[in-house]
């Protein structure tokens, strides 16, 4: 009761307090390889289980493609950077999305949302939750998961055979986050993905001097997208879910942004060991440093959780 308070000023009151459930931000979730957005036993679960959790909450399931058999595939072959590019346009055109939203990517739709955030900061994402997501890449594909098991023996062959070739890293999704850390030249000087938006990509610079007829010296220098790095500092969270029993994920460190360390594959590093946290080349050090960075864990096979522990750890992050 409001003691003192006239009807006019009641109404207001009482309009801000149901206002409070209308600011809920909108959430935009982004599946993993050969999962789609609306199926029922998985996105659309999950997504019915938000809704009910956030009554009144918008949640997109994106579709890459015009339908749900294409979206799977895109999943699998579709160029990364397209998929991307498709993503920031909708969300642009989208009205309900014009004050910001929050973000979900599952497995490999965790990679893809970190680089929305740091290619389109419109409209702006407010947290983004990378849930299995490989940030680091894979170097390995020991249980490919969906229905199409002879997509998975083929995906593994090409991998194998070559990775780092035009065509394959052109049509071929997984190897375009395919993290090599025994040929790194090639991984960053052929990754389509992941080395640029992990600013790995090295470019070539020339200097010329001339010695009566003889001249020419090359050097190389490693050239930072300042842009990647201020937009993806606009983030308010940026939390990562790693599963502990991960048989599908390899390195499973790659959820966290840790990787095996270059030239060897045996023994892994974290994030905060690695050059692109110590060079701060998308500012994931300082972002830690203001506490912009959750790391989470739970028990569990790869995208394997309870509804109590989804409810508990992930969904506090929307609210």
């Amino acid at each position: 009761m409001l003691l003192g308070a006239g009807p006019l000023l009641s109404l207001l009151v009482l309009n801000l307090v149901h206002g409070s459930d209308n600011a809920t931000l909108p959430l935009v979730m982004w599946h993993g390889m050969g999962d789609s957005c609306c199926n029922p036993l998985s996105m659309g679960s999950i997504k019915k289980m938000i809704e009910e959790a956030i009554p009144g909450i918008d949640v997109l399931s994106l579709m890459i493609g015009k339908t749900v058999i294409q979206d799977t595939e895109n999943g699998f072959f579709m160029d990364v950077n397209e998929q991307v590019s498709m993503v920031c346009s909708q969300l642009a055109q989208d009205p309900k999305l014009k004050d910001g939203y929050n973000a979900m990517g599952f497995s490999q739709g965790g990679q893809f949302l970190r680089a929305v955030a740091q290619r389109c900061p419109s409209p702006p994402m407010k947290t983004l939750i990378s849930v299995g997501g490989q940030q680091q890449g894979v170097y390995g594909l020991p249980r490919c998961p969906g229905e199409s098991s002879h997509i998975c023996d083929w995906i593994r062959k090409k991998l194998n055979s070559g990775a780092y070739t035009d065509t394959v890293q052109k049509h071929l999704v997984q190897a375009q986050y395919w993290h090599d850390p025994l040929n790194d030249n090639l991984y960053k000087k052929h990754s389509l993905f992941l080395a640029d938006v992990n600013q790995e990509r090295v470019k070539l610079s020339i200097t010329v001097f001339q010695f009566h007829s003889n001249y020419l010296l090359h050097f190389t220098s490693q050239v930072v997208n300042e842009t990647y790095k201020k937009n993806l500092q606009l983030l308010d969270k940026f939390v990562m879910v790693k599963f502990l029993q991960d048989s599908v994920v390899d390195p499973v460190d790659t959820e966290w942004f840790g990787f095996l360390k270059t030239g060897q594959a045996k023994e892994t590093e974290t994030l905060q060991e690695s050059v692109l946290y110590r060079e701060d080349r998308l500012g994931l050090a300082a972002m830690e440093a203001a506490g912009k960075l959750d790391f989470l864990a739970t028990e569990g096979d790869h995208l394997q959780f309870t509804d109590e522990w989804f409810n508990a750890k992930l969904v506090p992050y929307l609210r």
